[in-house]
């Protein structure tokens, strides 16, 4: 039986760990013809293992360092995924950064970075992907946003106005591309057991997962497997969602 995005190609940002890892690797195992894996320079060797385990199941795929918050690099990401693969059918923006403090605790340059790359990174992602997919046929994008992207919770100021940004801006892009054949959404995940979470302390890891009505952490393969299927034809209809896979916090 076909995989669920047979022959598709794309990008993920951020992959290498976390929610943008278990994401390309779930995309190459639905039967995805390649996946460029991007990151920073950084983490280039984490990215290259994202790759390799993507080829360890027989998929394709191709690592490419880049900053989302620069437009020169996101205009490459498209361009490299296209010389690849032949095609950009999908993108998932899911690069990010959290940054523990209150509005008034925030310093400027912090806010700033945080905006750069959960806000501006995902404008700028979708910035030079849409033409793309616009000129070859449409294509399917999906958004990392966040519960914070939805409600408040302590101490994450920055944070919270920039995936609330994200939930619009998917909106407006949703609207803009609805007639060309391009669907826009975004994911919307509660306490998911990533990197950044492991750093926090337990008192603050509790305090993140008391909004859900399920209490225990998400994977990042539960989040990964909404992703392929806002990617794939299965949500033909669906765009400008904002879908929560939060374990019932938002139904509290």
């Amino acid at each position: 039986m076909p995989g669920l995005v047979e022959g598709k190609a794309g990008l993920v940002t951020g992959s290498a760990g976390g929610i943008g890892r278990a994401t390309a690797l779930a995309l190459a195992r639905e039967g995805a013809a390649g996946v460029l894996v991007t990151d920073l320079p950084s983490r280039q060797e984490d990215g290259e293992e994202t790759v390799r385990l993507i080829e360890q199941e027989g998929g394709h795929a191709v690592f490419v360092p880049g900053d989302v918050s620069v437009a020169a690099d996101c205009a490459e990401l498209v361009r490299r995924t296209v010389d690849a693969f032949g095609h950009l059918d999908f993108a998932h923006n899911n690069a990010g950064v959290e940054l523990q403090a209150t509005v008034v605790d925030t310093e400027e340059a912090d806010w700033e970075k945080v905006i750069a790359v959960n806000l501006k990174g995902v404008w700028l992602g979708m910035k030079y992907q849409i033409p793309q997919m616009r000129a070859h046929g449409g294509g399917s994008i999906v958004n990392t946003a966040s519960l914070a992207g939805l409600m408040a919770v302590p101490t994450l100021a920055a944070y919270i106005a920039s995936k609330h940004g994200v939930v619009g801006l998917t909106r407006a892009a949703a609207v803009e591309v609805a007639n060309d054949a391009i669907r826009v959404n975004c994911v919307c995940p509660a306490a998911i057991r990533t990197a950044m979470m492991d750093i926090l302390p337990e008192e603050r890891q509790l305090e993140l997962l008391a909004p859900q009505a399920m209490k225990r952490f998400g994977e990042p393969n539960e989040v990964a497997e909404s992703v392929v299927w806002l990617v794939s034809d299965r949500s033909s209809f669906v765009t400008g969602t904002a879908l929560s896979v939060d374990a019932g916090a938002m139904a509290q």
